[in-house]
């Protein structure tokens, strides 16, 4: 709270963005007092979800990837925390890509497993979210705003 003072001492909306970073596991009972304590000082800042670091792992043989499941299970989470707490969830980042790789396991459409990782692992940082995966995730995220009516 100090470190929101001092980054927005005249409390400026829109000056402020806390991204979570929390995981899958951890967003709906991480996130809530963290919320809880922003709005109890009356903190204008500015929600966005990182779903992606969260839920990075390394599969058995060594490579770095993450799941699709459970970045969507980090976003529902984080959309049902801010709707649980009457506060406003401000945005998602999302690391993807417009190819076809296989850099994230998962996906309705994408058809990515583990065994094909290396096929078409082409990053050399981070996994992305290939198209597939990507415009599925956009739709789930629409969904999910269209039946919150958030």
């Amino acid at each position: 709270l100090a470190l929101c003072e001092r980054l927005n001492p005249d409390n400026i909306p829109g000056r402020l963005t806390i991204i979570t970073r929390m995981g899958a596991d951890r967003i709906e009972q991480g996130l809530p007092p963290l919320v809880r304590a922003v709005q109890r000082e009356g903190l204008q800042v500015c929600w966005v979800a990182d779903p992606m670091h969260g839920n990075t792992f390394k599969t058995d043989g060594g490579i770095k990837t993450r799941s699709w499941d459970r970045i969507m299970q980090e976003v529902r989470g984080f959309f049902a925390v801010h709707a649980a707490e009457g506060s406003h969830a401000g945005g998602v980042h999302f690391e993807m890509t417009g190819t076809d790789v296989t850099e994230c396991v998962g996906g309705d459409y994408a058809e990515v497993t583990e065994d094909i990782l290396s096929q078409r692992y082409r990053s050399l940082c981070d996994p992305r979210l290939n198209f597939s995966q990507a415009l599925e995730l956009a739709f789930e995220i629409a969904e999910l705003l269209r039946s919150r009516s958030v």
